[in-house]
């Protein structure tokens, strides 16, 4: 492991390691009779429009038992996602005859079989079934009439024993005519319709993605630097791929941020892959040069939908340096079958969190008092949440792996991937506080330069971290029991959320009748009205309840996630008249009465509320230290 001085080695030890280094991969592939020369993988595009992804591959082999493994635990999904319930049709031969394979009974992700004597080449043959519905990571929906994302490890086999690293792969795609595509691969040649990229390894293969479409759109973005950075746009229709001037501005102004954040770049250029479409899942998945970005098809378009996902592309942009160039030790296992520990997610995504929500304000993709809208919200949440008292936010980050797929329901007691949102508040309190220590010398900036980017401009690479790691580059910013303070955070089970960087920042968190500019957004993004911090609840148009928060009035009155509420106080439901309901409770004693509909049965429930409607806000506290305002200034300035 690379520190950030890097390790003192004495002669005899440092010839050990170069010795050893180099043996590994040697023995790994004679173990397998791969890795010296590539594994090759076609893929046939051109049914993606009926959901349906063709491959081939050819893999070097020695005679004897051999196992195929498919790629199970994907970087950036911190869990065992690889869609193997979606491989079909898998056919393995060898000199022209078909072989027998065996799955373990075990790992699911295995395949077993016997090469014959004579045997140098498997030919292989598989589909994926781009079936999975709108919900998900990279195994969710990624195809339409008009757009497909390709993850390559959807239709990946190789040889057990070696690291991904080390074998390498020739890739090529074969596209529905009149399509275009986008990769951080590089061409090699293209005839008709297919394309042939060079040689990769697995590695970087799996962490470079390929999307296509019909309607396809390329923008370059801060042509004067070097390397180059694209946004690449694919739409199911001509209409969605415009892009507002200002928009384009900013996403410049982004690649100018960065730079003066990091002081460095690890790839050799950057393209944003962005879908926009309400076909595909919606979520984003990092790489090192490029971005998974799955947007609804008018987020460029509609502001309602540009402020709910304004944080997007920059977070996934900051990983390229939190999470692909550094990674937590846990998460750096070099293969895709070993589990991965998550312990440190709340580095991972806690920090790119709030880097990504920063540099969006010093862009311009979002004003600063959305900024602030924003993050009141994602702290009055994480504030009202009694999951807290039970569970701590280092354990939501250990237990990540079965956190992404659970229920919203009943989110505030069980919480959920909280390392991201209360991850950013911890980061936030960790910027103010090195401010405050320093005199507004130091800030969080200067570790990110110095952790995330001490090598300047260099190849693309996995440096792996430690909590040690993280707590030395902060004491060496800013000396400070830095350990206790970040353990103090991940350990506590109090009841509210650690605000201080709000408070150290010249901020309070406030509630009142006034509506927040992020929950309007978000309720027309996902059409449900939250009034979590009144009735403690989070409902859609029609009425039906998607989550109660824990001890609140609406827990106490019997509520629960899954219910319709079908009037309140006589009338029909409907959320212009549950806000006014909530508004007249505040000058009555009297109960609100609905009527709610569960699984069929119908009952009477009283509300006893009399708080009124209540949004959570920001408000600058007079004769404080802005710092909170200082950490959005930009640090390159608006180009």
């Amino acid at each position: 492991m690379e520190g950030l001085a890097g390790l003192q080695f004495s002669c005899c030890a440092a010839f050990l390691v170069a010795l050893l280094a180099a043996c590994a991969p040697l023995q790994q592939a004679h173990a397998q009779g791969a890795g010296a020369s590539p594994i090759t993988l076609s893929v046939d595009l051109t049914d993606a429009p009926r959901r349906l992804i063709h491959a081939r591959l050819t893999i070097p082999v020695e005679p004897g038992k051999l196992t195929l493994l498919y790629p199970k635990w994907i970087p950036g999904e911190h869990s065992p996602t690889g869609p193997i319930d979606n491989l079909a049709g898998l056919t393995i031969m060898g000199a022209g005859h078909a072989l027998g394979w065996e799955r373990d009974e075990l790992n699911m992700y295995a395949f077993h079989v016997t090469v014959p004597a004579g045997v140098s080449v498997l030919e292989v043959s598989c589909d994926f079934l781009a079936t999975a519905p709108a919900a998900g990571f990279s195994a969710g929906a990624s195809t339409s009439a008009d757009v497909a994302m390709l993850s390559w490890n959807e239709v990946l086999l190789y040889p057990e024993g070696v690291r991904a690293e080390d074998q390498r792969v020739t890739a090529s795609v074969k596209l529905p005519q009149g399509w275009q595509y986008a990769t951080a691969l590089t061409s090699a040649g293209r005839q008709g319709e297919q394309t042939t990229f060079s040689p990769v390894s697995i590695e970087q293969l799996v962490d470079s993605p390929l999307m296509a479409g019909r309607y396809f759109a390329e923008f370059p973005l801060a042509p004067e630097v070097s390397p180059k950075h694209y946004l690449d746009l694919v739409a199911d229709g001509p209409e969605d791929l415009k892009l507002k001037p200002e928009a384009l501005a900013a996403m410049t102004n982004l690649v100018h941020e960065t730079g003066a954040l990091y002081k460095s770049r690890h790839y050799d250029s950057y393209r944003f892959l962005v879908t926009l479409s309400d076909q595909v899942a919606h979520f984003g998945l990092e790489h090192h040069a490029s971005s998974d970005d799955r947007l609804p098809e008018r987020t460029f378009l509609d502001d309602y939908l540009g402020f709910v996902e304004a944080d997007l592309l920059p977070h996934e942009f900051a990983h390229s340096w939190n999470g692909k160039y550094r990674r937590p030790a846990g998460l750096a296992t070099g293969n895709y079958e070993d589990p991965m520990k998550g312990g440190l997610l709340w580095v991972y995504e806690g920090l790119t969190q709030y880097l990504g929500d920063v540099l969006a304000a010093r862009s311009g993709i979002e004003s600063a008092e959305q900024f602030r809208e924003a993050l009141a919200a994602n702290a009055a949440m994480m504030d009202a949440r009694p999951g807290r008292t039970w569970r701590d936010l280092e354990d939501t980050a250990t237990s990540a792996q079965i956190l992404y797929s659970a229920s919203d329901a009943w989110d505030s007691w069980r919480r959920s991937v909280d390392y991201y949102t209360e991850g950013e508040l911890v980061w936030l309190d960790v910027d103010t506080t090195i401010r405050k220590q320093t005199g507004n010398k130091k800030s969080l900036n200067d570790f990110c330069a110095l952790f995330l980017g001490p090598a300047g401009n260099s190849p693309a690479r996995v440096v792996p971290y430690t909590f040690a790691d993280v707590v030395n580059t902060l004491n060496a910013v800013a000396p400070y029991d830095w350990a206790g303070f970040l353990k103090e955070r991940l350990t506590s089970k109090a009841a509210h959320a650690p605000l201080g960087g709000l408070n150290s920042g010249g901020y309070k968190l406030v509630y009142n009748a006034q509506t927040n500019a992020y929950l309007d957004a978000y309720a027309v993004y996902a059409n449900q009205n939250s009034q979590w911090w009144s009735a403690g609840l989070k409902v859609s148009a029609d009425g039906h309840i998607s989550d109660v928060l824990m001890q609140s009035p609406a827990d106490l009155a019997g509520l629960g996630p899954g219910m319709q509420i079908i009037a309140i106080n006589g009338r029909q439901f409907s959320v212009a008249l549950l806000l006014n309901a909530l508004t007249e409770a505040a000058g009555s004693t009297t109960p609100m009465e609905w009527i709610v509909a569960n699984a069929g049965n119908y009952r009477i429930v009283h509300v006893e509320y009399h708080g009124g409607l209540r949004y959570p806000h920001l408000e600058r506290v007079a004769g404080t230290p802005g710092r909170l305002d200082d950490i959005l200034v930009p640090l390159a300035g608006r180009k």
